[in-house]
């Protein structure tokens, strides 16, 4: 506990302290394309890999995950879908109910074949432990206490590392959103700030280090449900009127349910199922988004290496690999302003995606 303790407080303090300084938005900047984009493919075929690795999830239920992933993919993508929900209203209630169709489906698929069991509802209200959880597991009780200066120092190299899957993150969420953007014309002004989100971030794990020391962190990213919202968000104002909204009314929806003990206990056995749908929503669409945002045939190269890297050995060893590549590559170009650049006019980056 106490090196959790000071673990995600070391977190918070370098991720807020980014975020203040402005340093968190220029480094988030100067990283090319090349480099976002095979932390994108990266982070979407890691995601498959933890459905369908020998012994993991799809292994224990490998017919309910089909006919689930199935149906889902059904709903989120299929353009036949999509234009089957504009003649029926019915069909368009669905589609906005996201990944929780499938889910449902699965409640009953998994039983009937034999691989969960059938859930035991009960009733009542689930009443958090905050008092136990302050007195017996935080720094001010006495059973914990506070971390030696030892600890923190022994912490720092993890933050360290830490800190490259957190910038993952945020690199993931802004391409997100910003092709959740180009689907709506400019009728809502969505501005991400890696800045305000690292502020964010270290506001979050600074507090929960102290008031609920938690091992998952606080990141910027529940990515699978951030994909699930702007997939919806997407589809126009009638489905969503605000991506603020959309991601608020999830949240409120979530946190509702943890008190509400028939919803958790019918939800638990499909957990294993839960897991691989958002894992393999997300994984679709980062490695689509991914191969997107690289602009021409270098870009994809790296790109390339760079997730593979990273499913291999971790993104501390990818994001080293990719600025080295970048770095041969690029050359001094490597350190210009990125997000503002155009391509099209540098006679360097003669090979282009889609030209002959």
């Amino acid at each position: 506990m106490h090196a959790l303790i000071a673990f995600e407080m070391e977190l918070g303090l370098f991720a807020f302290i980014l975020g203040a300084s402005g340093l968190a938005k220029r480094f988030v900047n100067i990283v090319p394309d090349a480099l976002k984009s095979g932390i994108l493919l990266g982070a979407g075929v890691a995601a498959v890999k933890l459905v369908f690795d020998p012994g993991l999830k799809f292994d224990t239920a490998p017919y309910t995950i089909t006919i689930a992933i199935g149906l889902a993919f059904y709903i989120l993508f299929s353009n036949h879908f999509k234009a089957l929900k504009v003649k029926h209203k019915v069909l368009k209630y669905i589609s906005d109910l996201g990944l929780v169709p499938p889910l449902v489906l699965a409640i009953f698929i998994a039983p009937l074949v034999g691989e969960l069991p059938w859930p035991k509802i009960q009733w009542g209200i689930t009443i958090p432990q905050f008092y136990t959880l302050f007195t017996q597991w935080t720094p001010f009780s006495s059973r914990i206490g506070w971390p030696a200066l030892s600890v923190f120092l022994g912490a720092l190299p993890l933050v360290a590392a830490v800190y490259i899957v957190l910038f993952g993150e945020l690199i993931q969420a802004d391409a997100l959103i910003d092709e959740a953007r180009e689907f709506r014309n400019g009728d809502e002004n969505i501005h991400f700030d890696a800045n305000r989100n690292n502020m964010i971030v270290g506001i979050r794990n600074i507090s929960m280090s102290m008031i609920g020391p938690d091992i998952t962190m606080c990141g910027p990213l529940w990515a699978a449900m951030q994909v699930v919202t702007c997939e919806r968000y997407k589809q126009g104002p009638e489905a969503m009127d605000s991506l603020y909204g959309g991601v608020a009314s999830f949240r409120m929806g979530t946190f509702t349910g943890y008190f509400l003990t028939p919803i958790v206990t019918l939800v638990k056995p499909i957990l294993p199922i839960a897991f691989s749908l958002t894992m393999l929503v997300q994984g679709y669409v980062a490695v689509r988004v991914g191969i997107l945002k690289a602009r021409t045939f270098n870009d994809l190269g790296i790109a390339g290496i760079v997730a593979a890297v990273l499913i291999s050995r971790g993104a501390a060893y990818a994001l080293g690999v990719g600025v080295v590549l970048c770095l041969l590559i690029f050359g001094k170009e490597f350190f210009r302003n990125w997000s503002s650049y155009d391509k099209q006019n540098d006679p360097v980056f003669n090979s282009k995606i889609g030209v002959e």
